[in-house]
C-alpha cells in the first residue's frame, strides 16, 4: 500500500509542471514576468558594477543611484548612477543593460542598439548629469569631471574609437573593466600632475555635498521615474513615421516603400496619400 501512495505522489508531482509550461504562452502573468526578467538584469549588472568600485583604492569615494534636483531636467531631478571621486578627478558612472551591437559616435544625438533600436547618446545623457552636479558643487571642482559609460559584456561597440583612448575625458566600457578604466585613467591623469589635484579634504567635501543633495524620499524618486516613462512614450510617439499631408502613422513597411521610391522624393505619404503623388 505504501508503495502504491509513493507512485501516486509521483505522478501528482508532475501534473502541476507540465500544465505550467502549457500556459507559459498565454498566461496573464507574463508580461509581469518579463519586467521581473528585465529588472533582474538590470539588478545583476548593478551588482557587477558594485564589485568594480569596491576593487578601487580604499582613499577613493563613491556613491550610488544619486537623485538630485535639476532645473534644467523635464521631470526637475536628475538620477546619476555612479559617483567616483577621486585625487585625479570626479568620475560620473552612466550604466547601460542593453544586448546586442552598439551603433554611435560623438555628435549624433541618438545612437542605435542592433541598428535598429533607438537611445539617446548616453554622452550626452551623462553631460545633463554632470551639469546637475555642477549646480551643487564648488566652482573649483568642475573642470575635474570626467564622464564614463559603462555596457555589458552582452553588447558590441561600433562607436568612434575615441570613446577607448585613454587620453579622453569620455570614456566607453565595459562593465567588467571599468576599474581598470578608473586606474588607467588616473595613472595618466599623476604623469600630468606632480601633485593630486584633490586632497582628502577636497574629496570628503565633495562627498559630504552629494551625500546632503541626494534626495532619497520614496515618492520623488517615484514620480521621476513615472516623468521619465512618460517623456519616452512620448519620445517613442514623434520618433513613429508619419504621412507628411495627414501626419497618420504609418508602418516600417510603408515607411520603407516610400523611402525606396524615387517618385516620393525622400517624403512618406500614407496608402491614400500616395495615390495622388
Amino acid at each position: 500500500m505504501l508503495l502504491i501512495n509513493f507512485f501516486k505522489k509521483k505522478k501528482d508531482k508532475k501534473k502541476p509542471t507540465n500544465k505550467q509550461s502549457s500556459k507559459v504562452s498565454t498566461n496573464p502573468k507574463a508580461q509581469k514576468n518579463n519586467e521581473y526578467v528585465s529588472q533582474r538584469k538590470g539588478e545583476i549588472g548593478e551588482y557587477k558594477i558594485d564589485i568594480q568600485l569596491d576593487q578601487l583604492p580604499k582613499n577613493y569615494r563613491f556613491l550610488s543611484d544619486i537623485l538630485i534636483e535639476n532645473p534644467n531636467a523635464k521631470s526637475g531631478y536628475s538620477q546619476i548612477d555612479h559617483v567616483v571621486i577621486t585625487p585625479y578627478g570626479v568620475f560620473v558612472v552612466e550604466t547601460k543593460n542593453y544586448q546586442g551591437t552598439i551603433y554611435g559616435g560623438v555628435g549624433r544625438k541618438t545612437w542605435l542598439v542592433n541598428g535598429k533600436f533607438k537611445m539617446m547618446n548616453p554622452f550626452v545623457q551623462n553631460y545633463g548629469h554632470i551639469e546637475a552636479l555642477k549646480l551643487v558643487i564648488d566652482k573649483k571642482y568642475h573642470s575635474l569631471f570626467i564622464s564614463m559609460v559603462s555596457f555589458t559584456k552582452r553588447c558590441t561597440f561600433k562607436v568612434d574609437m575615441d570613446y577607448r583612448k585613454i587620453a579622453s575625458n569620455e570614456l566607453i566600457v565595459y562593465d567588467i573593466e571599468l576599474s581598470e578604466f578608473i586606474h588607467r585613467k588616473v595613472s595618466i591623469l599623476k604623469l600630468q600632475h606632480k601633485e593630486p589635484l584633490l586632497s582628502e579634504r577636497d574629496m570628503s567635501t565633495i562627498y559630504d555635498v552629494l551625500f546632503k543633495s541626494n534626495i532619497t524620499d520614496p515618492d520623488i524618486r517615484k514620480a521621476h521615474i513615472h516623468s521619465l516613462k512618460n517623456e519616452k512614450t512620448e519620445r517613442n510617439a514623434e520618433q513613429q513615421p508619419r504621412c507628411v499631408v495627414c501626419e497618420k502613422v504609418v508602418s516600417d513597411k510603408v515607411k520603407s516603400f516610400c523611402m525606396n521610391n524615387k517618385k516620393f522624393e525622400g517624403k512618406i505619404y500614407c496608402y491614400e496619400h500616395q495615390k495622388g503623388v
